[in-house]
């Protein structure tokens, strides 16, 4: 059947478009971000003046897109695997800050604990990496066995974890001046090409890892048996409170990579807004990815196209002067979108 007969039994153009849109998660996200891209671009030439000035000013902008959202992309990926598990996870946004925390007490030259030890330089950033990563994997275990054993709903069970995280974060904190080294900030300062890149080839090297883990891997297609029906999962022979755990402390060892990322570039962290926000972020691109909340459905290229999305429209926001208030209420605005959407992909499936 050729591409012309097809679309005229599904209405035409437009049918075929409808169809694809509203039961293709992938297509409609690709859509919407191209779409956004242009009229970004269409702004850049009114401001600018110029078609080769506005490219110029475009690359410069999705530079500063992808470093700007590179942890909340790198936890968006852990994110990713919980929801497709048929989870949810309120706390890698105090998480990572707790970890960040932990990472600036290593590393502090003047009096943090491995310099306390005698231990400076690469050796003490390389032991500080090692222990954070392990941090991270434990507090996402945290999670996991309270949800995997504990029998706690997952919004419970993160929910209290992330005021944890955060109050003891900052309780420990208040008399604590820390201070990044020069050369840890090199981790992502050093330039490639005259330009600041290795945020983004970090980014790029863990959705690959990712990618493979979920594609290729057992555990990958563990996570999406236990999304979509835990019961028949269980009576397929899988472990299904393992694999729980380990879904939570994958996404708890995104949440270290974040914090380790997030503190070599900007060289500090706010204790008491670090990370504010970034659950929701990583919610919000993962659905609109093509995720399912319900579970059973999604994918790790899925929620970087849509941790994209949420960073082009945060920068079309800025070039359009819209006020940072304004700006949540769009953003919720795209969320609630994305899962009606969602709900609607589901439905039609059911009927």
């Amino acid at each position: 059947m050729d591409k012309k007969k097809l679309l005229n039994e599904k209405g035409g153009f437009l049918g075929w478009f409808k169809s694809n849109w509203s039961q293709n998660a992938m297509f409609s996200t690709i859509f919407a971000l191209v779409i956004m891209v242009l009229i970004q671009c269409v702004v850049q030439t009114i401001n600018i003046g110029s078609v080769g000035g506005m490219f110029g000013a475009m690359g410069r902008a999705w530079l500063n897109i992808l470093r700007n959202n590179t942890y909340a992309g790198i936890i968006a990926l852990g994110m990713c695997f919980i929801i497709i598990s048929g989870g949810i996870d309120l706390s890698v946004g105090s998480m990572m800050c707790a970890l960040g925390a932990v990472l600036m007490y290593l590393i502090t030259p003047s009096n943090g604990l491995l310099a306390k030890m005698g231990i400076t330089g690469v050796g003490a950033y390389i032991i500080a990496i090692i222990l954070v990563l392990v941090l991270g994997m434990v507090f996402g275990e945290m999670n996991g066995c309270l949800i995997a054993y504990g029998k706690l709903p997952p919004f419970i069970a993160t929910l209290g974890t992330m005021k944890i995280f955060r109050s003891v974060t900052q309780q420990l904190t208040k008399q604590f001046n820390p201070e990044v080294p020069d050369g840890f900030k090199l981790l992502t300062s050093a330039k490639i090409g005259g330009q600041v890149i290795l945020p983004i080839i970090y980014w790029v090297a863990v959705v690959v890892l990712m990618h493979i883990i979920f594609k290729k891997t057992a555990f990958g297609r563990q996570t999406i048996a236990v999304g979509s029906n835990e019961r028949a999962a269980k009576l397929s022979g899988i472990n299904v409170s393992r694999v729980k755990r380990r879904i939570y402390a994958l996404g708890g060892v995104m949440c270290a990579i974040g914090a380790i990322i997030y503190i070599a570039r900007i060289g500090s962290m706010d204790f008491a807004n670090a990370g504010s926000g970034y659950e929701m972020d990583a919610i919000a691109a993962t659905v609109i990815g093509g995720a399912s909340l319900s579970g059973g459905s999604g994918s790790i290229v899925g929620a970087i196209i849509g941790a994209a999305i949420m960073g082009v429209l945060r920068n079309g926001l800025v070039l359009l002067d819209v006020s940072a208030y304004w700006q949540q209420t769009v953003i919720g605005a795209v969320i609630i979108l994305a899962v009606a959407l969602d709900n609607l992909r589901h439905m039609k499936k059911k009927a």
